[in-house]
Order: structure tokens, then sequence, then C-alpha cells
């Protein structure tokens, strides 16, 4: 089972490792939307998204003959660079599985830190499948992105350093909104912010045609999206809802949302407008929900987690451009 003590021990675990991000807020910003709106900068993390949290909680934990052998992630980019970073910093090698359409900036990255970048086709390959089949052949260890206690609480370290920013400006939260694909991020922090805070408002956020979160806190069981296409929200395209992740999930009893890609790359402009934040469509797609209208923020006091920056300077002039 998952619990807060699990999120109290990833950050002993990796706290010299990774930078404790700042929470940003703006009265420009505030203004727009009529509420106070607090947004967690996991852009500026180590790796430029707050993957890395749980994957150093993960790989710290391996045995030293695991570390020997090697470890495997696939991924839609954020997940691998994090995973290619932490396997260079706890001394082990990364081969990395990412969808052929993957950002540019997130291919280097990975290649940056050392790892292997093997390619598979999104729209054809269950990644999941490919990725366990390589792990086994390799012998190597599977890093999952999200179903997985270990990055479940090291993910949920920035949901902690949140409420605890919070907590120490007497700041009520009234809303917690979360960008959510398979659940790793959402799960962490919605588990951090119900130990710290009561009556909190919760909310997902996805790509519209992509809402396999609302499809399974809707029956109740986790849902898939069988294909996966191009989209700027490329962070938040995993295919599958967590089966770890879920029950965490949907015991805060969320609402889900979708926004569309012309809405998160406005998110983008008015983040870099107002917070001076550099964050990736995928990672705006809370503060889109926003802007958007589509979440009844009036008078209320918002958390969001600007999850990544890795984001293309082509696609970042593109959004600036709406």
């Amino acid at each position: 089972m998952f619990s807060y003590d699990d999120i109290l021990q990833a950050r002993e675990r990796i706290k010299n490792r990774i930078v404790e991000t700042p929470v940003l807020s703006s009265p420009m910003l505030n203004d727009m939307v009529g509420a106070e709106i607090y947004v967690k900068a996991e852009s500026l993390q180590l790796t430029g998204s707050f993957k890395v949290r749980g994957a150093l909680n993960k790989v710290m934990s391996l045995s030293a003959e695991e570390r020997e052998r090697g470890v495997l992630a696939y991924s839609s980019g954020n997940h691998g660079h994090a995973v290619s970073a932490a396997s260079k910093i706890v001394g082990t090698q990364a081969t990395i599985c990412l969808p052929s359409f993957a950002p540019a900036i997130k291919v280097a990255n990975c290649r940056w830190w050392g790892a292997e970048v093997v390619f598979y086709d999104a729209e054809t390959t269950d990644r999941e499948e490919f990725g366990a089949a390589l792990a086994a052949e390799r012998g190597l260890t599977l890093i999952k992105p999200f179903d997985d206690y270990l990055v479940m609480a090291g993910q949920g370290t920035a949901g902690l350093e949140l409420c605890e920013f919070l907590k120490a400006r007497d700041i009520e939260l009234d809303m917690m909104l979360v960008n959510c694909s398979g659940g790793g991020l959402t799960s962490g922090v919605f588990a951090a912010v119900k130990h710290h805070f009561d009556n909190v408002e919760y909310g997902v956020v996805e790509p519209v045609g992509y809402e396999k979160v609302a499809r399974s806190l809707s029956s109740g069981v986790p849902q898939r999206n069988d294909v996966i296409r191009p989209n700027v929200m490329d962070g938040i395209l995993g295919p599958v809802m967590g089966a770890y992740t879920f029950p965490v999930i949907r015991d805060c009893n969320p609402t889900p949302y979708a926004v569309t890609e012309e809405e998160a790359l406005n998110a983008v402009k008015v983040a870099f407008k107002t917070l001076k934040l550099v964050l990736e469509p995928g990672a705006a797609v809370s503060l889109a929900a926003i802007l958007a209208g589509k979440v009844d923020v009036r008078g209320k006091k918002v958390a969001l987690i600007g999850s990544g920056g890795n984001v293309d300077p082509e696609m970042f002039t593109r959004a600036l451009a709406v």
C-alpha cells in the first residue's frame, strides 16, 4: 500500500540530489482569473521536470547487483531523461525507449546523460510490452514511469514541498489541480495534500481526445488510450492509467478536465508572460483549464504543478505566437 510515510522516506533518500523548486505566484495572473494561483515550478528541477524525483528514489533503492546489470525505462520523454540522469548519478547504465515523435530536446537530453535510446512507433507498438520484452532480453531492471510505489513516493515529494510552503505562509489551500497521464505525479501530490489540508477540491487535467483518466474515474477501473498520435501535449500522452496510482487518485474524488492543444499553447504563453516560467504544453494544462474557464476558481486559493519545461524552441515560439 502507498502512504504519506513513503513520501517522507523518499525525501530523506533524495533530498541531497534534487532542487527544492520555488512556488511562484503573480498578481497579474491572479487578476486575470480572479483567484490566488500558486505554481510549483518543477520545470526548474534537475532534468527540467519533476520526473527525476521518482527516478532517483527508485534507482537509489536498487541492489548492487541490479545496478551492475543496468536499467530500462519507456517514456514519452521526461521519465526517460530522468532515469538517464538518475542512472548516471547513481552509477548504472540506462536504456531508454522513446516514441518516434519524441521532441528532439528530450532525445538529446537522454543521450547527454549517457543513455542508449531505442525508438518505437507509438501508433502501432504497445510501449509496456516493448519495454518489458527488451528489459527481459537484456537482463535489465525496468523502471516504470508511474506504476511503482517508489516512483510515486518520489513524485510526492514535490507535493510535500508545496504543502510546506503554503503552511509556512498560513495559506489554506482550496483546490489542487494536477496534469495527469499515468498518475505518478497526481497520486503522490494528492497524498501529500490530503495529509496536510482538509476540504480541498481535487482536479485532474488531460488532453482532449485522450481522457483515459476521466474514463477511469467514471468506470471505476483503469482505462487506456488505444491510439496515440502526435500532439503538443506529448508529455501526458501515455496510453495507460496506472493500477497502483488509480486508487490513490480515485479516493480523492477529483473532477476531470480536458484541454485542447490551442488552450495548452496559450497557457504556455501566459505562464511565460506572468510568471516568467518556461513550461512545455503538457505541463501547462492545469493553467490552461483555468484560463479557458473550464474550472471555477473564483475567490479560491489554487495550487498547480508546473511539471516540466522540456520544450523545443520551435514549439515555444509557436506558443508565444498564439
